[in-house]
């Protein structure tokens, strides 16, 4: 039988696999759980879920709702799985990652717990005179950061965005343990009739270079050189609100509050104005801008800043690539 507490680790297992900020969120949970004193847990639903690979990212157990039906991710059923499972072993903590159906998941789950949720937190630590969960995340578009306690309702909630932590190195000596359930959840009322992924299958969270292009970029030649330069360093192209609201750049591309959360080691923003509504939703490791305002309010922000037209700098870019 597992043993109750510890810190849980939400596993999305979908149709690709497991997503890798869970894997990230299992190697921060094994930091955390050296601290705290506790075992790291991973709970996944549906069937073949990868076991080995959870306890080798740094898992201790698993907790697994073993059923077919369960492969495909959906709200309300997770909800009420994860919620019997976290009313029966009562963790002390609770991880998930923040894609887009962690974050849907994460609130309901919240809520039927009647416990509080920091949501997009770039720093986790372990209080050493209280034992709580120090959740830092960045506030007022990033122009603070905010470190929330939950001091006595439990779990303590999470959500964190891909590549803030590191992938740990699989360890394939640790010992698997797993802990099998079958659903008790009926089947849902949503019947899913297909899967579809972002335009081309882009996923902004899988690069560490983003190239992100804003209305001052200076037309489709210029938009076409930022997807050469994000090529050629590895990345891909991104979007402001404005280029995806203009037709211009399809919605799976778009960074900011109403878009995308990221958090490559580079963003380079060319002809972006840097508005909050933007910026919140960026968490660069190197912020790089392009603009021809010196007065653009994405200087304030920018590790590196260069006032000059964005054409200008992308052929002089692209030549010293060559």
């Amino acid at each position: 039988m597992m043993e109750k507490n510890g810190i849980w680790v939400f596993c999305e297992n979908g149709p690709q696999g497991v997503r890798e900020v869970s894997y990230e969120l299992l190697g921060a949970a094994a930091r955390l759980a050296k601290d705290a004193g506790t075992r790291v847990v991973a709970v996944t639903l549906g069937a073949g879920a990868p076991a080995e690979e959870m306890c080798a990212r740094g898992a201790d157990e698993v907790l697994l709702v073993e059923d077919a039906a369960l492969d495909a991710p959906e709200e309300m059923r997770y909800t009420e799985e994860i919620c019997a499972l976290a009313r029966e072993f009562s963790p002390d903590i609770f991880l998930l990652g923040g894609t887009m159906f962690g974050r849907s998941l994460a609130p309901r789950v919240a809520a039927r717990l009647s416990t509080g949720l920091t949501a997009d937190c770039t720093q986790l630590e372990i209080d050493k005179e209280t034992g709580l969960l120090l959740q830092t995340r960045p506030a007022f578009g990033g122009n603070l950061f905010a470190t929330i306690l939950c001091p006595e309702a439990r779990p303590q909630m999470a959500t964190v965005r891909p590549k803030v932590f590191p992938l740990p190195a699989a360890d394939r000596a640790r010992p698997v343990l797993v802990e099998r359930r079958k659903a008790v959840s009926k089947p849902s009322v949503v019947e899913l009739l297909s899967l579809r992924g972002g335009e081309a299958g882009v996923n902004l969270a899988d690069y560490d270079v983003l190239v992100c292009v804003g209305q001052g970029i200076g037309g489709t030649e210029n938009i076409a050189r930022a997807e050469k330069l994000a090529e050629k360093l590895g990345g891909t192209l991104a979007a402001s609100r404005p280029m995806v609201d203009a037709g211009i750049l399809p919605y799976a591309r778009q960074v900011g509050q109403t878009g995308k959360s990221v958090a490559p080691k580079l963003y380079l923003a060319l002809g972006v104005s840097g508005a909050i509504q933007h910026l919140a939703g960026v968490n660069a490791e190197v912020l790089a801008a392009v603009n021809t305002d010196p007065e653009a309010p994405i200087f304030e922000h920018a590790d590196y800043g260069i006032v000059q037209d964005c054409g200008a700098f992308l052929e002089e870019a692209l030549a010293a690539l060559q």
